[in-house]
């Protein structure tokens, strides 16, 4: 147990109203085991609507563990209603939640940076075309994804024109804005910050060739290979150019940065994520785990940056 925690009401926040409300139960879940079993008070908060400042009240906690995923999440508003009841909280903050949740606001920055993205354009729901002809513009494939969904949920591979129309239908179901990406042929690479440290990469290999919500989540044939079989300097600049996202984006604590390496070895980013799933299955916890931190002290270092930043 962690002096900084010790006699700490934990609570872990879970569930949340997004379409990634499945996949945060099981996050916030095997935080709360992790340190109930490490001898920590934790209470189990689950988000299912407006009662959840009532229920973050009877719960007292000292600090929270945000692991919610999506929108009311991941997005600054859960954080923002932390900050007005006075109580520490993990991960980013207000503004570096909402930067990073926003795919198309993420890609804007990205680009004013200078940072390596994906070509690509937005386009809004009420001006939408479905006889605009985006591969004309950005080429074929593309990838049609919500603005701020996570989890692949609403994401669309288009490989030819003709299917385009039901890509974007689908992204506008769930989204009132929708990024359409160029694809990058090559490797799916990404690179988990923990504080200043840049962890180890982990690489991800989906039997059917797309790391797709079944291939995250309910495949046991995506193969994760941690560390990735990239040479040092690639390491090394998909590494340093993570740590310029999480800067840039304003993160705080924790994130994880996605990119596509392409077959000459350029790294493109596709995003960041501000609370990393932390499943059976999730990315950070195998590069931390490679870097010789189990999860238990994953989860107690998340928690003691919230409380670092919460005394300054």
């Amino acid at each position: 147990m962690i002096d900084l925690l010790k006699g700490k009401k934990i609570g872990v926040l879970m569930g949340g109203l997004s379409a990634e409300r499945e996949v945060s139960m099981t996050s916030g879940g095997a935080v709360a085991d992790a340190l109930r079993d490490a001898g920590y008070d934790v209470a189990a908060i689950v988000l299912d609507g407006p009662g959840v400042v009532d229920e973050i009240r009877k719960a007292a906690p000292d600090v929270v563990f945000i692991a919610l995923h999506g929108r009311f999440g991941e997005d600054g508003t859960i954080q923002g209603l932390l900050e007005i009841m006075g109580i520490p909280y993990t991960g980013s903050g207000v503004i570096g939640s909402a930067l990073a949740m926003d795919k198309s606001v993420t890609k804007k920055i990205l680009k004013a940076h200078g940072i390596p993205t994906a070509e690509f354009i937005t386009v809004w729901k009420d001006e939408y075309n479905p006889k605009t002809d985006y591969t004309a513009r950005i080429g074929c494939p593309l990838v049609v994804k919500p603005s701020t969904l996570g989890s692949t949920i609403g994401m669309s591979f288009v490989h030819d024109p003709n299917e385009m129309r039901t890509a974007m239908e689908l992204a506008f179901s769930h989204d009132e804005e929708v990024v359409v990406e160029r694809f990058i042929e090559g490797r799916e690479i990404t690179a988990g910050i923990l504080g200043g440290l840049k962890l180890p990469l982990v690489e991800i290999k989906p039997a059917g060739g797309v790391y797709d919500y079944n291939a995250k989540y309910m495949s046991h044939y995506t193969e994760y290979v941690c560390p990735a079989a990239v040479d040092p300097k690639t390491e090394l600049m998909i590494q340093d150019i993570a740590l310029e996202v999480f800067r840039a984006l304003q993160g705080y604590g924790v994130g994880r940065v996605d990119f596509r390496l392409d077959r000459g070895k350029n790294p493109y980013v596709l995003e960041m994520n501000t609370i990393p799933g932390m499943t059976g299955t999730s990315l950070l916890p195998k590069a931390a785990a490679r870097a010789g931190i189990d999860f238990t002290s994953l989860c107690e270092t998340i928690l003691i940056s919230a409380l670092e930043r919460n005394a300054r």
